[in-house]
């Protein structure tokens, strides 16, 4: 059996990460800082900061000046499905999302369109998990 998260990881350079914010105490910016930290490339996603991490923030996914790996979604799950359409349309590999974002039918689509979906499960323990 093959872990396709393990693959997943060893493969992806760049992480979009969706709803990133610049303050050190939210969630979104320690996974990020993680991420970083562990060799990935991170674009902060979020219309309301100018960066984090050392990144310029790009307000809208379309507008990621890299090729995007992986889309790490920390936004409410009604948010989900707007996010999932750009990934789409920009043939993303992967699209995450984090702890308690939920949103079936966009994983669905998103499956359809031949994206790997992971749904509620948090990246940063999922990648400590596979590189102790």
């Amino acid at each position: 059996m093959t872990d396709q998260i393990a693959d997943l990881l060893a493969r992806a350079r760049t992480i979009a990460v969706v709803g990133l914010s610049n303050s050190p105490l939210r969630p979104s910016y320690g996974v990020a800082a993680y991420l970083q930290s562990a060799g990935y490339r991170i674009i902060p996603v979020n219309p309301n900061i100018n960066g984090a991490l050392g990144e310029k923030a790009v307000p809208s996914l379309q507008d990621a000046p890299l090729k995007v790996d992986i889309v790490d979604i920390f936004r409410k799950s009604e948010f989900v499905p707007e996010v999932v359409d750009q990934a789409i349309a920009m043939k993303v590999p992967c699209i995450w999302m984090q702890e308690d974002v939920v949103h079936e039918e966009a994983a669905e689509k998103a499956r359809q369109a031949g994206i790997v979906v992971v749904m509620d499960s948090c990246i940063l323990k999922e990648h400590r998990k596979r590189h102790r």
